[in-house]
């Protein structure tokens, strides 16, 4: 059987449409025998209204205290994320033109950093995912595979989230290649796996065109409530079954992914 010890796309009520505190989900992964897990809440226009005012750290002020996280917490590795959206066909993140207004103790004064800039500075790394895509309609083949393979380029960004439901049509075969030349990862996300007949067998296909280009890949579960923390059956049935070699799964055990994190992103951190 595939060792799977590693989630490292979950989300905490700060992510405002989840249910559980960063301690439940910690403690449903302790239970499960996790190694390493990974809070990666979202860090997108569904989170926050836009304001005339311009933008306010204080909405985003739980990206900026990771310090006060234990390293270990209950036998589990604790890592800091976020999961970005892309928001053009250029492959920007959420948050790239976005100047900082008013900072945690009043208004902002002379040159400002972006949010992106302030919030990806304490991430240890970033997933960037598309969700809602409007600026996407009509866009070929083409631009979608230079969407993926800009934000890949991304010196924070770690991981691509959840590419196979989407329903985007890109050249996987060009994106996988990029991800192991600059030993990114590709995410098979377990939620994609659930009663959706269409991303499961874009996910298998993804998953097999990524062993063909020997590119990594790493396993979340994209939970939103503790429940669903580190279980990840399906993804690892499914890489079972297409015999996607072990040594290619980023998120086999702790120690595994925190030196293909180190590869991938050797200052970022």
């Amino acid at each position: 059987m595939l060792h799977i010890a590693c989630d490292i796309h979950t989300h905490t009520i700060f992510s405002r449409h989840a249910y559980s505190t960063l301690e439940e989900n910690v403690r449903a992964a302790a239970e499960l025998r996790c190694e390493l897990l990974g809070i990666t809440d979202h860090f997108s226009a569904m989170m926050h209204p836009e304001s005339a005012a311009g933008v306010d750290l204080r909405d985003y002020q739980h990206f900026l205290n990771f310090e006060v996280w234990p390293e270990v917490c209950h036998g589990v590795r604790l890592m800091h994320g976020c999961e970005a959206d892309i928001v053009d066909l250029d492959g920007n993140l959420y948050g790239w033109d976005m100047p900082l207004e008013r900072g945690l103790g009043g208004p902002v004064a002379g040159p400002t950093e972006t949010l992106q800039q302030v919030v990806f500075r304490d991430c240890d790394y970033v997933i960037a995912s598309v969700h809602s895509h409007p600026w996407a309609e009509g866009a070929s083949r083409e631009q979608l595979t230079r969407m993926y393979l800009r934000a890949l380029e991304h010196p924070k960004v770690l991981i691509l989230g959840h590419v196979g439901r989407t329903g985007l049509d890109f050249d996987i075969d060009a994106v996988a290649k990029r991800a192991r030349e600059l030993g990114k990862l590709i995410e098979i996300n377990e939620s994609s796996l659930y009663g959706r007949q269409d991303s499961t067998s874009r996910c298998t296909e993804i998953a097999r065109r990524c062993k063909a280009a020997g590119c990594m890949l790493a396993t979340g579960s994209d939970a939103h409530i503790s429940y669903d923390v580190a279980r990840l059956d399906r993804s690892r049935q499914m890489l079972e079954e297409i015999g996607y070699p072990a040594r290619l799964v980023a998120t086999r055990d702790a120690e595994t992914f925190l030196r293909a994190l180190e590869r991938a992103l050797p200052t970022a951190r």
